[in-house]
């Protein structure tokens, strides 16, 4: 996702749960942005910086975008860890981990929420110009009529 144009808001490694038998914790360099969080397999963050054409490498980065995602759920503390669920509207459910002081779980928590209000805005002025425009529209049928 980061193309240009893009806001970074934070970058850094999460772990990711795996979904297979064993439910590995697995690294992911993970990039906030004002629109999701795209999680990459670190090897190929590195190879980032060799290569601008990232998407064109066939690599498998992973968009978890906000306009899917429900909520931030489960924030559990555990020695130095803090475990949180990523949950998706489709109910899918991703579980992350990080050092408690990075605060991943707050911050993805926060982008999601202003994303969602950003939505929500946009939703309401573009009703609001649909009903002006009727207004509009009906005024000049009256005026017309007369």
């Amino acid at each position: 996702m980061p193309e240009s144009g893009v806001k970074v808001l934070k970058e850094g490694v999460l772990e990711k749960r795996s979904d297979g038998l064993l439910q590995l914790w697995k690294k992911k360099h993970c990039v906030l942005t004002e629109d999701g969080l795209v999680l990459h397999p670190p090897k190929q963050h590195h190879d980032h910086q060799h290569q601008h054409h990232h998407h064109d490498t066939g690599c498998k980065a992973k968009e978890l975008h906000f306009a899917n995602m429900k909520t931030v759920d489960c924030v559990e503390r555990k020695g130095k860890y803090v475990y949180f669920t990523v949950v998706m509207s489709e109910g899918r459910e991703i579980d992350f981990r990080c050092p408690q002081d990075e605060g991943w779980n707050a911050e993805i928590t926060l982008q999601m929420v202003q994303y969602k209000n950003r939505q929500a805005i946009l939703a309401v002025k573009s009703s609001r110009q649909k009903q002006q425009l009727l207004v509009v529209s009906a005024q000049k049928m009256v005026r017309n009529a007369q």
